[in-house]
């Protein structure tokens, strides 16, 4: 089980790394100048070459690339020169020193996103006031959508064939049918406009709301409603028709004939043994679907002003603010590795064949 878990880790590893490669050279040929960005009307040669030099912009591509994994790896080499690459710069970040010669350091320290463009803060410092509803808007999405699913799916298992499957067969077509930024239009148009009245609920608004007396902030989970069933409606759907699929050939399984020739109740045939060993696919498909709905959450969060990492990103790309942008992709990578190794742990548990495979 512990070699399982290592070679997870090391392909989670591998993937991070692609990652970050590929967005890095991506924001890097991209049109532009970061520091006329940065210095606007006030763009002049020597401002320019000033905020290059202090930006690292001025060195080449493959030492920009090395630098930008020098700050993002939590153990770090750092110089003790100040004409150097990766001149150990005491405001960027806290560290701790690991190692230390006469011109050089080993350090330890968080991953360091860089600075805003724009604001002058650091990435880490925006992201992590953001990624705060984002987490809850995918969860809250992802837990609606996989009750509900396994709950439907299995139903429909149970009553194959019936009026009910028929018509939860329409629901997952549906489902799958609506992209989640059309989606967002329709509900928001349907239930917090025409049906305001009866719902009570809002087109736009966050987790938290402004007192409109001035006492501050408060907690306003109705604004979670539509975002989150908007998010939640794909997954719904994959889960529910997956959910049925496997629990139906589960059923067709030998040994659950033999447990219902032993002559046990029928519900639990299902609870005890078809539902538990249906719930591989369920899984994997979580994993995959958690990734869909951080991407989608990009456009729901626009869409219902959900102040989130979604509207981080569109803001930070109206505005060519790339260390913003690149600092939220490599956050939802992270993510989303940690989220699909903690997954093939779950499935290796569920089915010991799979460590075997793997």
């Amino acid at each position: 089980m512990l070699n399982f878990i290592l070679k997870r880790i090391g392909y989670g590893l591998l993937v991070l790394f692609g990652v970050i490669t590929l967005v890095f050279f991506l924001f890097n040929i991209l049109p532009g100048d970061s520091a006329r960005m940065m210095l606007g009307q006030r763009a002049d040669e020597k401002s320019v070459e000033i905020i290059k030099k202090d930006l690292g912009l001025d060195k080449p591509l493959y030492i920009q690339y090395l630098c930008y994994l020098n700050d993002l790896s939590p153990i770090s080499f750092h110089s003790l020169n100040p004409e150097s690459a990766v001149f150990l710069d005491k405001d960027k970040y806290s560290f701790s020193t690991i190692v230390k010669t006469q011109n050089n350091s080993l350090v330890i320290k968080k991953p360091y996103l860089r600075r805003s463009y724009q604001s002058k803060r650091q990435v880490s410092e925006i992201l992590s006031e953001a990624f705060p509803n984002t987490i809850i808007l995918a969860v809250v999405s992802m837990s609606f959508a996989l009750i509900v699913g396994v709950l439907l799916g299995s139903l429909s298992a149970i009553f194959n064939g019936s009026w009910f499957d028929k018509i939860n067969l329409s629901v997952i077509v549906l489902g799958m049918s609506l992209p989640s930024f059309f989606a967002a239009i329709i509900f928001a148009w349907l239930f917090a406009f025409i049906l305001a009245p009866y719902t009570g609920l809002s087109m736009f608004g966050s987790l938290y709301a402004v007192d409109d007396l001035g006492q501050g902030q408060y907690l306003d989970l109705k604004n979670l409603i539509l975002p989150a069933f908007t998010l939640g409606i794909r997954p719904l759907a994959v889960i529910s028709e997956l959910t049925k699929s496997s629990l139906l050939d589960t059923l067709s399984q030998d040994y659950i004939r033999t447990a219902r020739a032993k002559g046990l109740v029928k519900y639990k045939v299902i609870k005890n043994h078809a539902l538990k060993n249906s719930m591989n696919p369920v899984i994997t498909s979580v994993s995959g679907w958690f990734a869909s709905l951080m991407a989608g959450a990009v456009f729901v969060e626009y869409i219902f002003d959900w102040k989130g990492v979604g509207v981080v990103i569109v803001d930070g790309l109206e505005k060519y603010d790339f260390p913003v942008v690149m600092g939220a992709l490599l956050v939802i990578c992270v993510l989303l590795v940690i989220i699909n190794i903690v997954v093939d742990i779950l499935y290796g548990v569920l089915d010991p064949r799979v460590r075997v495979m793997g």
